[in-house]
Order: structure tokens, then sequence, then C-alpha cells
């Protein structure tokens, strides 16, 4: 599977711009603050249904415009397909395949996967909860249909069961009768999730550990702990448990929704003991390990998207990478780069095809 070609118009800082893509190596060259990294999350977009810069979709349109557009043509299994993906400001988004519209845009994750190493995963370390939950959650989407519509699912009820308790705070009133409506399903959807992650990291970490240990040689002890209420209290004991909290602060303070990630080192928190090299290796090794799961489970290898990695990491890692590419494990690349010769160095020894573009102020052209 790969992108043949991408077109976009009022993304970002792009007013238009079209691009035909070799199936190996694509590299965007120029300087900071061009739109080179504009140009892998359009890709990334096509992917996802959404931006991995930025969750609100208006805020990715054009400054002074109404509308965004992204069009990619997928080549799979030696079929051409046509995704479409449309913002117009105060109407729903539109994600259309081959000229048709999907009944929901659950349907499309999966089939066309992509993995990014950037800057940014950084967030995955230094930020709350809830950006480690959405990192498993987007992996086991991609594969596992059920497992996203159960999340789909359990989101609803617990927003409605928010706005209850809301109101019951602002009532100064408890109903226990409406409160179990929702707390059935919850129950019934949050085992289901927690059970699903539970199994998904028994398999994902030994694949992690074996990319940090192979980036780092073996020099340190890694691991990732899963914390979940669900491991202490049964989940119908839990709400009971926090019935009169929940009704206090007026949302629900006990379910999957809190679960997190612990990055661990020689059993310590990452995020404190870890240091910015032993960060960068963790992060890489998760990005790698998610790839290999996701080509595993569906049986395709996903694009990849190095977002100026070459500027952010030293040699032996980058060298590990290179090692991969070479190999062929990885499929489509797309990297971004501020320095042309530094390019042309790290690939000076790979035979690969590749194409390089260069990015100014919004504009594409291939060098």
């Amino acid at each position: 599977m790969h992108l043949n070609s991408l077109a976009l118009v009022n993304y970002k800082n792009y007013e238009e711009a079209s691009l035909e893509f070799t199936k190996d190596i694509n590299v965007f060259i120029g300087e900071n603050g061009a739109g080179k990294t504009n140009l892998l999350d359009a890709v990334y977009y096509l992917s996802y249904c959404r931006s991995f810069l930025n969750p609100v979709d208006k805020q990715s349109i054009r400054i002074g415009e109404k509308f965004f557009v992204i069009q990619g043509d997928f080549d799979r299994e030696d079929k051409s397909i046509g995704i479409t993906c449309a913002i117009k400001e105060g109407q729903k988004k539109k994600i259309k395949r081959n000229k048709k519209e999907y009944e929901k845009l659950s349907d499309h994750i999966g089939q066309f996967p992509a993995v990014v190493i950037s800057p940014y995963d950084t967030n995955l370390i230094a930020e709350g909860s809830e950006t480690r939950r959405k990192f498993i959650d987007s992996i086991i989407s991609q594969f596992d249909r059920h497992y996203l519509d159960t999340l789909i699912r359990y989101n609803k009820v617990l927003k409605q069961r928010n706005a209850l308790l809301k109101q019951f705070q602002e009532l100064r009133i408890f109903d226990q009768e409406s409160i179990d409506v929702w707390d059935v399903q919850l129950i019934e959807l949050g085992k289901i999730i927690h059970e699903k992650r539970t199994d998904f990291l028994e398999s994902f970490i030994p694949v992690f550990q074996n990319y940090f240990d192979a980036i780092s040689n073996k020099k340190e002890v890694i691991d990732i702990s899963y914390k979940s209420q669900l491991q202490e209290m049964d989940f119908k004991e839990g709400l009971e448990h926090c019935k009169r909290k929940d009704n206090a602060v007026g949302y629900s303070t006990f379910g999957i929704h809190k679960d997190d990630l612990v990055f661990l080192i020689h059993d310590q928190p990452i995020k404190k003991f870890g240091s910015q090299g032993q960060q960068k290796s963790f992060l890489i090794a998760l990005k790698l390990a998610q790839f290999d799961v996701i080509r595993k489970n569906l049986d395709m290898r996903p694009i990849l998207l190095l977002d100026d990695i070459f500027d952010k990491l030293d040699h032996q890692r980058v060298s590990h990478l290179m090692k991969l590419i070479s190999d062929h494990v990885f499929g489509q690349v797309f990297i971004t780069d501020t320095d042309e010769d530094r390019i042309e160095k790290v690939f000076e020894n790979i035979a690969i095809e590749r194409k390089v573009f260069r990015v100014n102020a919004g504009k594409v052209e291939k060098r």
C-alpha cells in the first residue's frame, strides 16, 4: 500500500499544491516554517481523518478561507483508491472513498494506516494520561473494529452520565435509578475495553522492548506499566464507591477513561529519571513497535512519516533507522529536513528510489 499523489486546497499554509510520489522514499526539504510538516500532516489526515498537529479541524483551514480539501490516490493490492477529506466552516466533516461518502468515519480507520515519528512525540511522556490512552487506542482501533466501536459507545455513554451528574450537582439532588441506566452500559463496555487493552499490551511490550534494545544496545532496562482502577476494584463496586464523589464534582471519577501508561526505565518513571537521549530512544521504540504491530495485524506496511528527526537524533539512532530502511523493513517513507546535504549523506549508501521536493512558503516543487 502506498500513496501515489496528494492534492491540497487551503490546507494550513497551502493555497494549492499537487504532488506525485515514489512508492519508496519521498523527502521534503525547506527552512523551518516553510510547510514541510504540514505536508506530512496532510498524508496523516488521509489515514486518520484528523491532524496529528491540531485536533481542531477548522484551525487547519488556511487563514482567510472557509474550507480545506485534501485529496489522495492510494495504490492498494493493485487497485487505485481515491480519498477526499473536506472541511467547511459550520458543516460536518466529509470523508469520501472513490467519491462515495462514508456513513461513519470509523469505517475508514485501518484502511490506509500511517505511523509518524516527530518531535511532538515527547508529548507522550510529558503530557497527561489522555495522550497515552489515545496512543494505544489508536493502534488497537487500526485492526480491531469491535474495539473502536466499543470505545466510541463508551465515550458517548460517559458523556451522558457526566451530563446527568452535572445536572444533579446544579439541582443538588441525586437520582440513583437515572444513573443506573448509564452505569449498566458503562460497566459492560468498560470491561471489554479493559480486557482488550490488557491483552494488547501483553503482546506489544515485548516488541517495544526488542526495538529499544536494538537502538540502545541493551544498555537500559525499560518497561511499560498499565495502570487502571479496574485492577484494584470491580467496575460496579468502583462506581458505587465513587458515587458521592461523582455527585460532588459533577463528573465520573471511576472507569477506564482514567487508565494510564507509566513509562519506566530501571523501574523508575522515565519522565523524571530518563535522560533526553533515553527518552528519545524510548519514543522511537514505541513508534517502531506501533509500525510492527499494525503491519502484522493488517498484513500491510503503514506509511512511515519522519518529521525533522535527523536534526533531533544522534548518529546511533539515525543509523538504526537507516538500517531498517535499507533492509526494506518499511514501505513508503516520507521525510522532512532542513539540510539537503545531510539527506544526501544519509542515503548515499542506500539503494532505494527517492524523490526530493523543495518547500518554500507554502510552495512545493520537485527538485
